[in-house]
C-alpha cells in the first residue's frame, strides 16, 4: 500500500501541491490525469524524493517517511522501494542496452554483475528486447528505448513503479508498443502509478482514476465512473476537451 498524507509543495511562493492526500493499494493501477502545471509530475516525483515536499507524509508498505524532517537513511529507503521510468528515457549513452538495465543492480543493490546479468536479461526479455542486448541508446527507436526503461524499473524489483508521461516523447507510431509492454506488466499485479494523457490507455488499464488540477485532487474513482459519470464539473470540461468521443451521463 502506498499513502501520501497532506502533502505540500512549492517553488518559491508558486504552490504546486496543496494538501495532497491519495491511497493506492497493493497491485492497483493508478493513473493521474489533468492539465499541463496541474502538479501531476511534481506529485509522482514527491513519492520516491526526487523533490522534497514541504509537509506531509509517504507510507510505501511498512515504511512512512515524515517529509519535514527525513534522514538521508530515511530516503534512501523510501526509493529502494520504487523505481521511475521517465519521459525522456534518461539512458546511459556510452552503455548498451544490457549494462543500462545492470547499472542499478550493480551499482545500488551490490549485486554480482553475473546476477545482474541474469536478471537484466529476463526483463530485457519480457519487454521484447532480447535481441537488443549489445545496442547502444542511439541505435534504438524512441519506444525501444522506453522499453529498456521500463526493463531497467522492472529489474530493480520495486514495490511500486512510477510512469512519468511514459508516451509523451515517443512519435505517435511508437505509442502503442510501450502501452502494450505496459498493460503486459500491469496483469501481472505490480502497482504502478502513470501519469499520462493517453485516456484510451488509462480508461481501459487503470483500476483508479485520478484528476488533478491547480495542485488539488479534484476528483478520483474506478474509471468507468470518472469516464463516463464524471461528478466534478471541472472533470467534465477536461475530459470533453481530451476526448470529445465520449459522452457523459446526465
Amino acid at each position: 500500500m502506498i499513502k501520501m498524507a497532506n502533502i505540500t509543495k512549492a517553488f518559491g511562493k508558486h504552490e504546486v501541491l496543496k494538501g495532497i492526500n491519495l491511497t493506492v493499494k497493493k497491485g492497483e493501477v493508478v493513473c493521474i490525469l489533468g492539465p499541463s502545471g496541474s502538479g501531476k509530475t511534481t506529485l509522482l516525483r514527491c513519492i520516491n524524493y526526487l523533490e522534497k515536499p514541504n509537509q506531509g507524509e509517504v507510507t510505501i508498505g511498512d515504511f512512512t517517511i515524515n517529509c519535514k524532517r527525513p534522514s538521508k537513511q530515511d530516503i534512501h529507503t523510501l526509493r529502494k522501494k520504487t523505481a521511475m521510468v521517465f519521459q525522456h528515457y534518461n539512458l546511459f549513452k556510452h552503455k548498451t542496452v544490457l549494462e543500462n538495465v545492470m547499472e542499478g543492480l550493480v551499482i545500488v543493490q551490490k549485486q554480482s554483475k553475473e546476477t545482474a546479468r541474469q536478471t537484466s536479461i529476463q526483463m530485457l526479455e519480457k519487454v521484447g528486447l532480447g535481441s537488443k542486448l549489445d545496442a547502444y541508446p542511439s541505435q534504438l527507436s524512441g519506444g525501444q528505448q522506453q522499453r529498456v526503461g521500463i526493463a531497467r524499473a522492472l529489474a530493480l524489483n520495486p514495490e511500486v513503479i512510477l510512469f512519468d508521461e511514459p508516451t509523451s516523447a515517443l512519435d505517435p507510431e511508437l505509442v502503442g508498443e510501450v502501452l502494450e509492454v505496459i498493460q503486459k506488466i500491469a496483469k501481472e499485479g505490480i502497482t504502478m502509478i502513470v501519469v499520462t494523457h493517453e485516456m484510451g490507455f488509462a480508461r481501459e488499464v487503470s483500476n483508479h482514476v485520478v484528476f488533478m488540477d491547480q495542485g488539488v485532487i479534484v476528483e478520483e474513482g474506478r474509471p468507468q465512473d470518472i469516464f463516463s459519470d464524471a461528478k466534478e464539473e471541472r472533470t467534465r470540461q477536461f475530459l470533453k476537451r481530451i476526448t470529445p468521443e465520449y459522452t457523459f451521463n446526465i
